[in-house]
């Protein structure tokens, strides 16, 4: 069975973008079943998080995905400022390559703890050390994961994490981050839509 991971961000866009990001995850995991897919986020989502990863599998799962990298459009009144006249809010989707394909993240440079998960996250948290932190010793960057069920499968989010953290490291280092990110943003709002949702309820809008 295909499995695929995605990654939804807001691109460095404004609280709007973010909001689109969480509502963006629950059209897709409701537009799955009907593509012959399953898609569920990795983790429990923040209410508005700047970025999400998501699993998609299945053996509908390339044609889903592919129809749905790129940038994505939606059109709707700003939920945090009413009076606003913006109504396109754009956010990115890209897929996640396997950790194993990056020569900057080698395995031997991982540090992994296991620990007690905390918080909200299903009747395992607190009941197993589940959890675990992986710290990349070159970089000092840290990435935890505590949603999934068992600690291989939150290594395997963890390092996830941490290839993303370094993705956006490099991304830092090559211009000033402010820059950067708004960079991003334009380059989204200049790209050309592969698909267009509007409305609260995030339907698919007309011709998509």
């Amino acid at each position: 069975m295909s499995e695929i991971i995605l990654h939804l961000s807001a691109g460095g866009g404004p609280a709007e973008c973010r909001w689109v990001v969480a509502r963006l995850a629950r059209a897709f995991a409701r537009e799955a079943p009907t593509c012959d897919a399953t898609c569920e986020p990795l983790e429990a989502p923040d209410d508005d998080p700047p970025s999400l990863l998501l699993r998609v599998a299945g053996p509908g799962a390339e044609a889903f995905v592919q129809a749905r990298t790129g940038t994505i459009l939606w059109t709707g009144q700003s939920p945090f400022r009413p009076t606003h006249k913006r109504r396109n809010w754009f956010v990115g989707v890209a897929r996640v390559l396997a950790t194993d394909e990056s020569e900057e993240l080698r395995d031997t440079d991982i540090d992994y703890q296991a620990m007690r998960a905390s918080g909200p996250g299903g009747q395992h948290v607190n009941k197993t050390d589940s959890a675990v932190r992986a710290t990349h010793r070159p970089t000092g960057l840290v990435a935890m994961s505590q949603e999934q069920r068992s600690q291989h499968a939150n290594r395997r989010v963890a390092r996830l994490k941490l290839a993303l953290l370094l993705a956006e490291r490099r991304e830092a280092a090559a211009g000033e981050a402010r820059r950067a990110g708004w960079d991003r943003n334009r380059a989204l709002e200049r790209g050309n839509a592969v698909r267009h949702y509007s409305g609260p309820d995030f339907r698919l809008a007309a011709g998509r």
